[in-house]
């Protein structure tokens, strides 16, 4: 599947900026390229459009940019596509978080370093599959109901004061395998859309005494199974220096369709950036604490 052209505005032409709630039109530019806008397309869900901000930047009546922010504890995901310009200008003027966890192509990366100082991290890859490309896992991990989030909390070392709510299991789906009565590992959802025929898997933790046993892919291959049941295609992040995991992945059946990048990134601020852009010359690489 190709990912989005970048296009821009004719020359003497202005972008078009401003907030929007038009899931029509935005699901339309996403579907462009959906395996990368996978997260943003389920955002559309009911559920999930309450939690979300958009805006979007225009050329001609044509969306060419889209910026979403999803609210919650800070930093807060905020995820890029599109026209170049068109981001920048959207970060400037409409979706302009204090900090926030991006996700985006490396090409835009530039675009958002015009508003955002970019913390360095290294390329992740979003990894695909669907009902003719998936190998089916061994049945040995089984189905996690609201009752057990207090395990999966502990397992993901969240204390008793369940971070994870028990509506995400209830909402989502959930795989687990117990050794001795213990839930030693897990593989869940972070979003599905029945509409769109997608679903995200995510929070992927085996004990660190079980590792090396393969349970990781058991218990994602469980998961994966059920979401292709109602959904044309799955998808996955996976850091692109985890190899393990990505052989685990491939092992199912999933492909990698594409390299992007998650990073923390944090407003520039005038008064900060007036102070330290004397220094820069002589310090190209320095960032300063926060």
């Amino acid at each position: 599947m190709a990912a989005i052209a970048r296009t821009g505005p004719a020359p003497g032409q202005t972008l078009e900026v401003r907030a929007t709630r038009d899931r029509e039109s935005l699901r339309e530019f996403l579907e462009q390229d959906r395996l990368f806008a996978a997260y943003a397309i389920c955002d559309l869900e009911e559920r999930e459009f309450p939690r979300t901000r958009w805006g979007v930047a225009m050329d001609g009546g044509r969306v060419v940019s889209v910026v979403l922010e999803y609210s919650g504890l800070s930093p807060q995901p905020l995820f890029v596509m599109g026209d170049d310009a068109g981001v920048t200008a959207i970060l400037e003027d409409v979706i302009h978080p204090r900090v926030a966890y991006l996700a985006g192509l490396p090409h835009s990366l530039p675009a958002v370093e015009r508003v955002y100082r970019v913390e360095a991290g290294p390329p992740m890859v979003r990894m695909w599959v669907d009902r003719a490309t998936f190998v089916t896992a061994p049945p040995m991990a089984t189905r996690l109901m609201p009752a057990e989030v207090g395990d999966l909390n502990r397992l993901y070392d969240l204390g008793f004061s369940s971070w994870l709510p028990a509506d995400a299991i209830r909402h989502g789906v959930y795989y687990g395998i117990r050794v001795g009565g213990r839930l030693v590992a897990a593989a869940g959802t972070h979003v599905i859309s029945r509409e769109a025929g997608l679903g995200v898997v995510g929070n992927v933790m085996t004990h660190r005494d079980h590792r090396s046993q393969g349970y990781a892919k058991l218990t994602t291959g469980a998961v994966t199974a059920e979401l292709l049941r109602s959904c044309e295609h799955v998808v996955l992040n996976v850091r692109s220096d985890n190899p393990p995991a990505l052989a685990a992945y491939r092992a199912l059946g999933f492909q990698e369709h594409t390299r992007f990048e998650e990073r923390i990134v944090r407003r520039r601020g005038a008064l900060w950036d007036s102070i330290t852009q004397p220094f820069r010359r002589w310090f190209p690489t320095a960032r300063s604490p926060e």
